[in-house]
């Protein structure tokens, strides 16, 4: 029989309302929240021995029992003292079997309780799962697709966590979370970069260091993991059929067979898919020049702030990578090095590795000039170590590649005169010096220090001296040879259209030779097939008129009085024409190619072809001046992609120190591995191989490892075979051989 409930039972059994009368009287209401404490006890036993097994009703039940204890917790702290420990526990053990909104409710109570300081802080375990589900929930949702809307909620939370409370500590998560998807290349458009742009722009010392350190490296893991996840897991498709071929086939080992197999494709898939464009994070900020204003004023200009030495060096590597790679204006940088350009300072090479980054060709000579001169006074003198004077030489040197016009006249003749040190590392890093200023200023330069090459370019006027803010004209590397090639290709086909012409009109056709000569004139121009049916458009001096100064008529007989008057005016000539070729030779090595023609797909093979012959000449010594010539250029732009690192400014420093015992003994044991390596035979290379690709080795050679008491036997029944036997034994080997061995591997 039913018994009917009265109206207070019903409002006891609201939840809701009873949470709202602790709320006003919690000594009046204990008793009824230990009964609904001793429920969710008895629900919660019960969801931990069965939790895939829980019905809809009963887990309902939980989830709202769990909302009241978390609601009004604070009420009986003492009751509820287990309650936050008991939800780590059902996270911890259960969380994959969790319905979704119960797992909502219970992190949503966790934050709850932490919200009410009844959660001290959540364990490490909890931390470290709440982590990686965030990360493989995000994966797994951008694994097919660009899940667009999911990202830019998650990247919103973030950005508003980091921006919210600058000083607190939380926005290390948003850091975490947004290095490890873009180094999972997950997250990798200019909102992630904003995220970390706003991590360097914290109060917080350690959610500075992350978001700097995101910049100074993440692409680099980035790579890193791409290469990894490239190079792993290589499957050896020989050495899988070799093994099924061998050993005994079943079902196991091909269904092996069948998951290498379909590995194997899978990869191969994915290799011909196209590459994604991943650009840099300094290339898709918005604002390169007021984040390194911000960061230099806020962290290093500013005297309140809480940065130590190595965390300053790591906000300025970041400032002088922007000034460097954007060719951003911050003068007030410059003047900040100064007090640490002394050799007592700790890691003073990473000051002036940032001094020589934060340098390109648009900061003004006057600025950088007080430093180069500081840095010859402290570090290069004769009273200076040998590691200090070549770590200054070097540094001076990265600061003139980047702008020549810092160095003066004076002080680059005193510097270069350490070439002829004793001391091996500053002897190479002045002899730099040296071959950087032959490049780009040897007029700086006494004649006795110019060389040969520098002389002669100064001579002709190749070699001109770099004006301020003066760029370099760009083209398509080796297109100079393309039309070298056609112009070599056009000349080669006219002679041949001049003798059919001069052949046609023998026949008494006389009165027509103008007629003839400018047909030629015509044919030479169309003649060229290589671009596919293109004409070539000539240059204003192509296009003047027949009588014009510059017209060249076909080659005829000339006299011998014409031929006089041309020798003359040769000689008389000779010198000016040098001088023009001189002063053209500039001008001569931009090509209009691209400019004037479409460069069709034969085109671009043969440019291929010519820049692959071209690197074979530059092996030759004559292209000496050419191979200084590059490796200046490289040398300009390497602070574009890669950092200058504090080891590139101590460079050949450590040749200035002798070696220790331990130094030299392991680097003759490393040599004596190097020629162990060289004197091994083939064989016992082959056997190497063989061992590393998990083959077996062959009869033969099982046969010398055996026992020697083991083969008495087969010796002495050797000595006992007839003539009869002996044969039978090599026909039969002959016919096993035939079918391929005693499986029938042939074929």
């Amino acid at each position: 029989m039913k018994r009917k409930i009265g109206a207070l039972e019903k409002v006891e059994a609201d939840l809701s309302s009873l949470q709202y009368k602790i709320r006003r009287d919690p000594e009046s209401y204990q008793g009824d929240f230990i009964t609904q404490y001793g429920q969710y006890e008895a629900r919660r036993e019960i969801f931990l021995e069965a939790p895939t097994s829980a019905t809809d009703k009963g887990i309902i039940s939980f989830r709202d029992l769990i909302d009241l204890i978390s609601h009004v917790a604070d009420c009986y702290p003492a009751i509820t003292k287990q309650f936050p420990e008991d939800l780590i526990t059902i996270l911890n053990l259960h969380h994959e079997q969790l319905e979704p909104e119960l797992r909502e409710k219970i992190v949503g109570s966790l934050v709850l309780l932490r919200r009410k300081e009844l959660l001290d802080s959540p364990s490490k375990s909890l931390r470290a799962l709440l982590y990686k589900k965030c990360i493989s929930d995000l994966r797994n949702s951008n694994s097919k697709n660009t899940n667009h809307r999911l990202n830019r909620t998650f990247q919103t939370v973030l950005y508003n966590l980091l921006t919210s409370n600058r000083s607190s500590s939380k926005g290390l998560w948003a850091v975490k979370i947004t290095r490890e998807l873009w180094k999972r290349q997950i997250w990798t458009d200019s909102k992630a970069v904003e995220i970390m742009k706003e991590a360097s722009l914290a109060d917080n010392e350690k959610v500075v260091c992350g978001g700097v350190r995101f910049f100074l490296g993440g692409d680099k893991e980035r790579e890193e993991l791409e290469d990894e996840s490239s190079d792993e897991d290589a499957i050896d498709m020989g050495r899988i059929k070799h093994q099924m071929g061998i050993n005994k086939k079943t079902k196991k080992k091909a269904r092996h067979m069948e998951a290498a197999v379909a590995t194997v494709k899978r990869k191969e898939r994915k290799k011909k898919q196209p590459h994604p464009l991943n650009f840099s994070a300094f290339h898709l900020l918005h604002d390169p020049q007021g984040l390194a204003e911000t960061l230099f004023s806020k962290h290093l200009q500013n005297s309140k702030s809480k940065l130590n030495l190595e965390q300053k060096l790591l906000v300025l590597q970041l400032v002088s990578r922007l000034v460097g790679l954007h060719k951003l204006t911050v003068i007030s940088l410059y003047s900040y090095f100064i007090k640490y350009l002394t050799p007592r300072q700790p890691s003073v090479t990473s000051f002036l590795a940032s001094l020589a980054q934060a340098t390109h060709n648009l900061v003004p000579p006057d600025v950088l000039e007080p430093l180069v001169q500081k840095i010859a006074n402290e570090f290069v003198s004769e009273a200076a170590a040998a590691e200090v004077a070549s770590a200054g030489l070097n540094a001076i040197r990265e600061i003139c590649v980047r702008q020549p016009l810092a160095m003066n006249d004076t002080l680059l003749q005193d510097l270069v005169m350490y070439r002829k040190s004793k001391d091996k590392g500053v002897m190479m890093a002045a002899k730099g010096l040296l071959g950087l200023y032959r490049e780009v200023g040897p007029n700086m330069l006494k004649k006795r220090d110019r060389g040969k090459d520098a002389a002669m370019g100064l001579r002709n006027g190749v070699r001109k001296v770099q004006r301020f803010g003066e760029e370099a004209v760009g083209e398509i590397e080796g297109l100079e040879l393309l039309e070298k090639w056609k112009e070599a290709e056009k000349q080669k086909k006219l002679p041949t259209h001049e003798s059919r012409e001069e052949g046609h009109s023998a026949g008494g056709h006389s009165d027509g030779d103008d007629e003839d000569d400018d047909d030629d004139g015509w044919e030479g121009e169309g003649s060229d097939s290589d671009s596919g049916g293109w004409l070539n458009v000539s240059s204003d001096e192509d296009a003047k008129g027949p009588n014009g100064d510059d017209d060249r008529p076909p080659k005829k007989l000339k006299d011998v009085d014409s031929e006089e008057e041309e020798l003359e005016d040769d000689s008389e000539e000779g010198k000016e024409n040098i001088r023009q070729t001189a002063t053209e030779a500039p001008a001569e090595k931009i090509s209009t190619l691209a400019t004037t023609r479409i460069l069709t797909p034969a085109d671009l093979a043969k440019l291929q072809e010519l820049r692959l012959a071209a690197s074979v000449n530059n092996a030759l010594p004559a292209a000496q001046r050419k191979r200084a010539a590059a490796a200046h250029q490289a040398a300009l732009n390497r602070h574009r992609d890669d950092p200058l690192t504090a080891a590139e400014i101590e460079g050949l420093a450590s040749l200035s120190r002798k070696s220790t015992k331990e130094e030299r003994v392991a680097a003759a044991r490393e040599g004596k591995t190097d020629r162990d390596e060289i004197r091994k035979s083939t064989t016992a290379k082959r056997k190497e191989k063989k061992q590393e690709q998990g083959k077996s080795t062959t009869n033969r050679e099982k046969a010398r490892k055996k026992n020697f008491m083991m083969t008495l036997g087969k010796a002495k029944g050797k000595q006992k075979q007839s003539l009869v036997d002996r044969g039978k034994i090599l026909k039969a080997h002959k016919e096993r051989g035939k079918r391929g061995g005693k499986r029938g591997n042939q074929g």
